[in-house]
């Protein structure tokens, strides 16, 4: 409740507010059908009045519950998908490098089993408003008829509340550790959909995951669970306990001491019995809202904290196609060390990309050009030195603008069903020639903003993910191991024709490759050996020789669709 009650001010203050205002209303009616009805037992005379103040009364406890509900509607489920929203949202705006090391189990997690619990913690907000609002009606009137039996009733319940917090802790410590719990079996959820090939064809790894790894897993959330409800279920037997304590002072230990009158004594009781519903239903929540506070807190943790000042996005004009200098001075990348060793250090790298270039990246596996691939297209931010472009200083708050720079294919991409970020002028007129240029056109259509299909084998995902490249028209092209999952056939196409087509329209492109056969392609090819430059050398395009034809081809077929350079 510390912290989920401000954000959902934050949320929802005028919506929260005219709640309260009802659920007031709603506390003074029930009070005030609590003294017609004591003074109708008690009466003498006065049966028509009495009859209009319970008319009245009552009609104002209708018309309160019946708009509050109202307003209870409209309330959460605007909570729900503002907080949908805006952890969707945070999600983007967190670093990459951060969102790698939560890694996608836990932000699965934040975003199914969070969102659901914190929902249903902000459902219960409201209500304690009105219920609460209900309790202190009536006891400010049960203040009015005896303000002795009032304060000793006060004391009562504030031992009671302590006690019933004392008890409530460990409950949630043990929401604490089923919600940590809840992480690993996302985690094995993701191993069970990723590796059901390997599970597959072998029993005894199959029956030792799903025994060892999930069994485990589902037992442990299992037991963490049940002991937080066993807690919960003390704590609210103690508060029956509590009760019926004060309904003994009221009924025997005062009227003994001659402290409050017989007509007071049947007030107090029958206030007491009703608030008795009220009172369960805000002991009810409580366990909705430890849970959505550990929910919140588990968000927190992400570093996707709302309580965290969002830097005002910058807006970046429209890009041009006409590639820019990139220069790298000094930059540097490190990640964490880890308990197994040294973190991998890329860098110090001084190098520069030049307008219309084409740049080969090679070296063996673990030497750090998929990094320096995160690096150059702003995904990851230099721990020191500098990143220029046109001899500017690319800062923190043009970091946005500087992705925008680049249209990339990384080595794990993915490839999203729908076209977005594209205008439909674009597509019309130049998605059906990529789609014959990439040998695409049989496979799939593009219906509106829709591909027919991504169901596709890799080498022609990876085709279709260049497709949405191209549609993008960024001046700085990055393909890493692009041509890795290509047949011979289209490799060569790939490296004798639409590598130099780019080129001859301007861009500038960085190819991370293995292919040693197509490096006198390039302009330039840079060696990176253990996060260092190693060697950068020229290859046969910086001298303007021809490309390699490809066999069995029409060049027609497979050229990117001409356009002239625009100028900046």
């Amino acid at each position: 409740m510390i912290k989920l009650v401000p954000y959902l001010f934050r949320t929802c203050k005028r919506e929260i507010l005219q709640v309260a205002v009802l659920g007031f209303l709603g506390g003074a009616s029930s009070a005030g059908l609590i003294a017609v009805v004591n003074a109708a037992l008690h009466r003498n005379r006065g049966g028509s009045l009495l009859l209009a103040g319970f008319s009245l009364a009552a009609l104002l406890k209708i018309i309160s519950d019946v708009l509050s509900n109202v307003l209870l509607l409209q309330l959460t489920h605007k909570c729900i998908f503002t907080l949908c929203d805006q952890l969707c949202r945070r999600v983007t705006e967190t670093s990459f490098q951060r969102l790698e090391e939560v890694g996608p189990p836990r932000i699965l997690a934040c975003l199914t089993d969070d969102v659901s619990t914190l929902s249903a913690a902000i459902q219960e907000v409201p209500r304690l408003v009105v219920n609460s609002a209900v309790l202190a009606g009536c006891a400010l009137y049960l203040a009015w008829m005896s303000w002795f039996a009032a304060l000793a009733a006060l004391v009562m319940v504030a031992v009671g509340a302590f006690c019933y917090r004392f008890l409530l802790a460990r409950a949630h410590r043990a929401f604490r550790l089923a919600r940590a719990g809840r992480d690993t079996l996302f985690g094995h959820f993701r191993a069970l959909t990723e590796g059901i090939k390997e599970l597959k064809l072998n029993q005894r790894r199959r029956e030792a995951f799903l025994s060892w790894e999930i069994g485990r897993a589902i037992e442990n959330l299992r037991a963490y669970g049940v002991d937080a409800m066993e807690q919960h279920i003390i704590a609210n037997a103690w508060t029956q306990v509590a009760f019926y304590l004060l309904l003994a002072v009221l009924l025997f230990a005062l009227p003994a001491a001659g402290m409050i009158t017989q007509q007071a004594l049947t007030v107090y009781v029958f206030t007491a019995l009703f608030m008795v519903a009220p009172l369960w239903a805000v002991i009810a929540a409580l366990p909705t809202f430890d849970r959505g506070q550990t929910a919140l807190e588990r968000i927190e943790a992400l570093g996707l904290s709302f309580e965290a000042g969002r830097a005002p996005a910058d807006d970046p004009a429209e890009v041009s196609s006409v590639a820019p200098r990139v220069q790298f001075r000094a930059v540097q990348f490190a990640y964490a060390r880890t308990g197994n060793g040294d973190g991998f250090t890329l860098g110090p790298l001084d190098l520069s990309l030049s307008p219309g270039e084409l740049v080969f990246v090679v070296g063996g596996n673990g030497c750090g050009k998929s990094t320096f691939v995160k690096v150059l297209t702003g995904l990851y931010s230099p721990l020191s030195g500098e990143i220029e472009v046109n001899g500017q200083c690319v800062t923190a708050a043009a970091q946005e603008s500087y992705r925008q720079l680049f249209s990339v294919v990384y080595s794990d991409f993915y490839l999203f069903d729908r076209l977005l970020g594209i205008s439909p002028d674009e597509l019309r007129l130049k998605a059906r020639d990529y789609l014959l240029a990439l040998q695409l056109d049989h496979k799939v259509r593009i219906e509106g903003d829709m591909l027919s299909t991504t169901a596709l084998s890799q080498g022609q995902r990876r085709r279709l993910a260049l497709l949405i490249a191209y549609l993008e028209d960024r001046p700085i092209y990055v393909l890493d191991e692009w041509a890795a999952d290509q047949d011979p056939a289209f490799r060569e196409v790939f490296y004798t024709r639409l590598l130099p087509e780019l080129k001859r329209k301007g861009k500038t492109v960085v190819v991370v490759t293995h292919d040693d056969r197509y490096y006198h392609l390039g302009d330039r090819i840079i060696r990176l050996d253990y996060g260092k430059v190693r060697s950068s050398w020229a290859g046969a395009g910086a001298n303007g020789v021809a490309p390699l034809p490809y066999p069995g081809e029409t060049q027609a077929r497979h050229a990117i669709p001409a356009e002239p350079v625009r100028q900046p």
